[in-house]
Formats: C-alpha cells, structure tokens, sequence
C-alpha cells in the first residue's frame, strides 16, 4: 500500500486517499484500512469514515497532533491486510411498476428498452455498497449495467419520497428518507433502510452487495404493512469479503 497520500482536512481532520478511481479493489483497500485503524484505537482519533477512494479520520486536537497521526497512519496503512468484516447480501423487494417509478418510462424510452427491460436488467443485477453518505442509511451502490447509465436529471426535484429507487451515471440508490434528489426514479422499496430505533442504524453496510427482486404492487402493500408493523426484514445472507 505505497499509492496513498494524507492530506489535512480543516484543522482536526486527516484524509487518506487511494488513488482517483472508483471500483472494487479501491473500495476494499479502504475498507481494510478503516477496520485497522479502527482497531488500533489511535490516541485522539474520534471518528473514521470511509468514502468512495479514501477515508478521513477526525480527532481531539487536545489529545494529539495531525503530525502524530499522520506518522502512526503511515505505518498502519502499510500494515493493513484484507478485511475480516462479515458482509451480507441482501435480498431487497422493489416494485417497478410505473405509479412507484415516476421515470422508468422516461429512462426506458432515453435507453430504447422497453419499461419490463429496464426493471428485469435492473433487477438482474448484483449491486455492491460502496459507501453509505449523503444522509443517514444512502447506499451508493455499484455497478449499474452500462445499458441503464444515465447522467443525472437536469431538474432535480426538491422532495424524492422515501424508498424511492434511483439511477444515475454508474450507480443506483434508494432514498431512506424524504429529501432532494436529481437522479431518476425506476421504483420503490417497502424496506426500512434506516432506523433511528436500531442499534445499526443502517440497514446496509460498506462491502455489502445487494439484489433487488420485483414485487406486483399488491405484494409491495403487503410488504409495507409488514414493515410499518416490525413484521419484516429482508433477508440476507453472509457472503466472503
């Protein structure tokens, strides 16, 4: 691990970075090296957060410098192995019938498939969790079949509904919460993709890979009931790192 640089980030945050691309082997260098360091239970260290290509380490300037960390990174960054984090596949329900996924027919007709095409290349898809950002729970998830690749919207909407399903460029997402958005909706998930009330919090994790499956709109009912009644989990399975 020779290919990294730290940089300063404010005046009590350090930043990691692997190189500029945006794939697995990245995601898993930085995933390592967030649960070394982690591990190490570096003095003055208050929180690590991993991203796309780099992972940034906030501290207590009272109880350490950036010179102290950087030099203590530099030696464990060279330390850091494969991960031994359990990851998961999930099994996630999404409805890609058209009154849940204001775009789909609009993104069929832009990729010249038809609306059952796109949902069935969607949903044949397995996704990896790069990261989780943006707000509580957003998984940004990878790799979106270069068919359905689309630059974002050019009309962001100021309120995205919860559950929506979302593409754009190489990635898709669901929104865990009401909030803005600019990518494009195919469809909607019942789940829970963040619960305050959890000790996760989460539902998905980094390194977790994802696959959604189509429901009909009466199961994407059923399934919401069961959610709204702690009835329902998705299910999911552990899967090698």
């Amino acid at each position: 691990m020779d290919d990294f640089r730290i940089l300063k980030a404010a005046d009590s945050a350090l930043v990691i970075e692997f190189g500029s691309a945006i794939d697995r082997k990245t995601r898993d260098r930085v995933l390592a090296l967030a649960e070394t360091l982690t591990n190490a239970d570096l003095p003055g260290a208050t929180e690590i957060v991993a991203t796309f290509r780099s992972l940034s380490v906030n501290y207590d300037s009272l109880l350490t410098t950036g010179r102290d960390l950087e030099q203590a990174i530099t030696a464990l960054v060279k330390q850091a192995g494969a991960s031994s984090q359990v990851r998961q596949l999930w099994e996630i329900p999404v409805c890609y019938d058209p009154a849940y996924a204001p775009d789909i027919a609009e993104v069929a007709k832009t990729v010249g498939l038809t609306v059952a095409e796109v949902a069935a290349l969607h949903a044949g898809t397995q996704y990896h969790v790069y990261m989780i950002g943006f707000v509580p729970g957003y998984p940004y998830m990878g790799d979106l079949p270069a068919k359905l690749r689309l630059p974002r919207r050019l009309d962001p909407r100021t309120r995205v509904p919860p559950g929506s399903l979302a593409i754009a460029t190489s990635m898709t997402a669901v929104y865990p919460h009401e909030s803005p958005g600019g990518w494009h909706l195919i469809g909607t998930s019942p789940v829970r993709f963040f619960d305050p009330e959890s000790a996760k919090g989460a539902l998905l994790g980094p390194g977790d890979a994802v696959k959604f499956h189509s429901v009909t709109t009466d199961e994407f009912s059923r399934i919401r009931l069961a959610v709204e009644r702690n009835d329902y989990v998705p299910g999911s399975t552990e899967i090698a790192a």
